[in-house]
């Protein structure tokens, strides 16, 4: 039981991806995973620091393990990811339990931070780096349908809300011909879609070769995988990436595009260096460039001076843009970040109004454009059975929609089916097969 490694992951797609990392590096040394906590003698917690909830969240868990470890003493418990590099201080300090801190650059090494806590010491390693990328290690997946594949860690756009180059460090890009023979591998084992992930994939750069060019090596390598990815900023979002989403039928008409604010005063205080103006400018370009292409978006609700007018110009760009989807949020101030140092003269009962308002705009939206989707035809990968009834499985569209299907013997899970659609919610389309 020493070498059972039980994993729990927190946070983004990244933290998923980070974690399959984190499996193939600790599998090539001897360890086990362990499918059960109760199983495992290590134990490690992937976490995520973007909002105060999320770490509130660890901080609640851990005090759940300190009866896992009184019962016994010899388990290592650890913390990787952005919280580990972010609160080393205090989880080693104060949370006695903690055994082993490691950072998003230091996963190779955490075989050796095990031994030393076996050893009685702690394990500590939270260097950041300018060149890690991980690019020989094979990450551990499990057969499935959906994979998530890392092409470039950090970020150097240091808005001001964000952790993110603090806890990830600055960009760095993966060679592009081990992306493409990873994507190729996951084809041939049978998976059916991939999303390429990055803190801003717009980015993306390696030897003369950018994000588009990335995205087009994928698509001709697995022709018969859906290509998604996220995320991308506004700022370097190019007509040549457009133009290749269009040219591709296997790369999906879905594009994350975070707006954050719709009040320019509060993108530049965001550091967001884009203005609205650019920003919808990019959509409507997206539009004539790339049939039927949908869009989610992030959204900050009370980032610090925000007025009643700066949240009504957010509330405008969302009746304008029509957003499939959005992650809408309350500004939550990060030590460390440059709007910690601003007031967060908000009041609470202010930012939840306005978030409340936030999410009532896009319910709406989003049920009108599912509405519109009535009588039309979509293709959808059947993902899994639906999370209601047996009878039914949940498949999902190009544009990244949940779509719930009766179940039948002339189609499986991870096939391609054509449907049409015949109700809808602002969450979820039914559908027919065709």
């Amino acid at each position: 039981m020493k070498n059972n490694v039980y994993i729990e992951t927190y946070g983004c797609q990244m933290n998923f991806a980070d974690t399959e990392l984190v499996m193939g590096i600790l599998k090539s040394k001897g360890y086990k995973l362990a499918k059960d906590i109760d199983e495992a003698n290590i134990i490690l917690l992937n976490t995520c620091s973007i909002r105060d909830n999320a770490e509130q969240k660890i901080y609640s868990r851990l005090d759940h393990l300190k009866g896992v470890k009184k019962n016994n003493p010899d388990a290592v418990i650890g913390i990787l990811g952005c919280m580990a590099e972010r609160l080393r201080k205090n989880l080693i300090e104060e949370k006695k339990i903690v055994d082993l801190v490691v950072g998003p650059d230091e996963y190779r090494r955490l075989p050796e931070f095990i031994d030393l806590a076996y050893g009685g010491e702690k394990g500590i390693g939270v260097k950041l780096s300018r060149t890690e990328t991980y690019d020989d290690i094979i990450p551990y997946r499990e057969d499935g349908l959906s994979a998530w594949i890392s092409v470039m860690r950090g970020c150097d756009k240091f808005c001001t809300y964000c952790v993110v180059p603090f806890t990830r460090g600055r960009e760095r890009s993966r060679d592009l011909n081990s992306i493409v023979e990873e994507v190729k591998s996951l084809e041939l084992r049978g998976f059916k879609e991939v999303t390429l992930l990055g803190q801003n994939v717009n980015s993306y750069s390696f030897e003369e070769k950018d994000f588009a060019d990335l995205l087009a090596s994928c698509a001709k390598a697995a022709p018969s995988m859906r290509i998604r990815f996220t995320t991308s900023h506004p700022q370097d979002l190019s007509d040549k990436l457009l133009n290749t989403i269009a040219e591709y039928e296997n790369i999906c008409n879905y594009i994350h595009l975070p707006v954050q604010s719709g009040s320019n005063r509060i993108l530049e205080l965001m550091n967001r260096t884009y203005t609205i103006e650019h920003y919808l400018n990019l959509i409507d370009k997206a539009r004539k460039i790339i049939p039927n292409v949908s869009f989610s978006t992030d959204i900050i609700a009370g980032f610090p001076t925000e007025t009643d007018e700066d949240h009504l110009a957010t509330l405008e760009v969302m009746k304008k843009v029509r957003y499939d989807g959005a992650y809408m949020f309350k500004y939550s101030p990060r030590e460390g970040t440059k709007a910690f140092q601003m007031k967060d003269d908000v009041a609470d009962e202010i930012k939840t109004r306005r978030l409340n308002e936030i999410i009532d705009l896009q319910q709406k939206i989003s049920w009108e454009i599912n509405q519109s989707l009535i009588g039309k035809e979509e293709t959808i990968l059947i993902e899994s059975l639906s999370k209601k009834s047996d009878e039914f499985y949940s498949g999902r569209t190009d544009s990244n929609k949940i779509c719930i299907v009766p179940r039948n013997d002339s189609y499986n899970i991870g096939d391609y089916i054509k449907v049409r659609i015949n109700r809808a919610t602002s969450a979820t389309l039914f559908g027919e097969p065709i």
